[in-house]
């Protein structure tokens, strides 16, 4: 089937996660520096199968663009031009870097880990993956 990939696109840093090969599971693969993104993706997917991007869209709370917003576009547009055949679907990331420090709390990680915010970008992408696949799955 292949795996459906997830990033949470930031500025430094970027938070990725992937499917299973079933696609019901979302789980955190990497937060990678966005300068070598590319060079990530690349490596990633010269030995697995990814079928699918999802890329978190950035919105403020009354849904209108966030100011990232150019530049995730600019990174889906460079995906699309390297990955033609891969499908890329934005999903809306309100709230997932909320959600994910309320989460990495919940789970008991002593106070310096929870500072690191690569893991909150980590986590943040496991959430837009979740939550995209469960609307997939509950739409199908």
């Amino acid at each position: 089937m292949g795996r459906i990939m997830a990033i949470d696109y930031g500025k430094k840093r970027t938070g990725i996660a992937v499917s299973d090969p079933m696609q019901m599971i979302a789980t955190g693969l990497d937060t990678v520096e966005t300068k070598i993104l590319f060079d990530f993706l690349k490596s990633y997917m010269e030995s697995e199968t990814v079928v699918e991007l999802v890329v978190g869209e950035p919105l403020l709370e009354n849904g209108n663009p966030s100011k990232n917003l150019p530049q995730v576009m600019a990174f889906v547009e460079a995906f699309q031009v390297k990955y033609p055949s891969i499908k890329v679907t934005l999903q809306d990331e309100r709230y997932t870097s909320r959600e994910a420090k309320r989460t990495i709390i919940g789970s008991g990680i002593n106070k310096k880990k929870r500072r690191d915010k690569s893991l909150v970008d980590k986590i943040a992408a496991v959430i837009i993956l979740q939550q995209y696949i469960e609307k997939k799955h509950y739409t199908a």
